[in-house]
């Protein structure tokens, strides 16, 4: 159970890492041409669109990302709390 809970986090903690590449190339490269980002956003978007669905429209700014991190933090809070 214990490798399984480790394997966990570090998933989720890789997972964090690309969702923060893709923002930081939202910034850099609005379309997405690099291969990079194009990774980035195909691994990202399944996750991120059902989110930006339920969020309310705030005028072109995409929130999703920071409600899925936060979202990852709890998670991996709570992982990490459980006894080995």
């Amino acid at each position: 159970m214990t490798v399984f809970i480790q394997g966990l986090i570090f998933l989720i903690q890789v997972y964090l890492v690309i969702i923060l590449i893709r923002v930081v190339f939202s910034f850099v490269s609005p379309f997405p041409t690099n291969p990079v980002s194009r990774l980035a956003w195909q691994l990202t978007e399944p996750v991120l669109a059902p989110v930006r669905r339920l969020l309310p429209p705030m005028g072109g700014l995409d929130l999703s990302p920071m409600v899925v991190g936060i979202a990852a933090i709890i998670i991996l809070s709570i992982l990490s709390s459980v006894p080995q």
